[in-house]
């Protein structure tokens, strides 16, 4: 194992093995990543999801073996620990709180103390001006392409080093995905590694070269973006659709 601040992968996850109870969700998982922005694609009931709870140690499932973040074991430490050393985490579903306002939230998740940091709540509304219009809006009021700008302001308050968001174009309009797209490339430019879940091929390709295809719990296949959005069978045989 690589200690923290090496040349070793940013992540690696290695012969990992999940389980609910007596389902056996993810089996023998294995991946590396580094600051370059990665794609992991799959239908629904893949085992998407359990892989980011599993990487944050969100509810913990049992699990055998290794989580690794800048060389340090992730696996058996608290979720709030995880982030601590640099992960942030956009999850399914946005999940924000209904009594707090958009500034309430950002306050909320903003560090404390006089360290200069690269993102405080006025940096992301800077990134996102909209934010800025609906800051004493109630997070549950707002669109859902308002809710997911807060949600990925929420994580890059904790200064990540790695970002991963899990299905961040579910349920949004096709202009705001485009919008998004564009923010994801720009943070990506600035050094940040993204790990990106998604079953939305074209999101998905848009953001990275590298694709990692989920099937029953296991990565079938390793391919790029060019590579799959000219190959219409592969498209159906691990997505269901083709390219929208």
């Amino acid at each position: 194992m690589s200690a923290p601040g090496t040349d070793g992968p940013l992540l690696a996850v290695r012969d990992l093995d999940v389980h609910y109870g007596r389902a056996h969700v993810l089996q023998s998982v294995s991946f590396e990543m580094g600051r370059e922005p990665v794609s992991l694609i799959g239908r629904n009931g893949m085992g998407k999801s359990t892989l980011c709870n599993a990487i944050m140690q969100i509810r913990p499932p049992t699990a055998k073996g290794s989580i690794t973040f800048e060389g340090q074991e992730l696996v058996g430490k608290p979720s709030y620990k995880v982030a601590a050393l640099g992960i942030g985490y956009v999850p399914q579903g946005r999940r924000l709180f209904e009594s707090l306002t958009v500034d309430e939230h950002l306050r909320m998740a903003s560090p404390r103390g006089r360290e200069k940091r690269r993102w405080d709540p006025a940096a992301v509304y800077e990134l996102f001006p909209r934010l800025a219009q609906r800051k004493d809006t109630g997070g549950t009021q707002l669109s859902g392409g308002e809710q997911q700008m807060l949600a990925i302001g929420r994580a890059l308050l904790g200064n990540p080093k790695l970002l991963i968001m899990d299905e961040p174009s579910e349920g949004l309009a096709p202009a705001i995905i485009e919008m998004l797209i564009d923010t994801f490339r720009r943070l990506a430019d600035e050094g940040l590694a993204i790990l990106v879940v998604e079953q939305n091929l074209s999101v998905a390709t848009s953001l990275a070269e590298r694709q990692l295809v989920m099937v029953a719990g296991r990565i079938s296949t390793e391919t790029t973006a060019e590579a799959l959005t000219g190959d219409p069978e592969a498209q159906r045989r691990w997505l269901g659709v083709e390219r929208a």
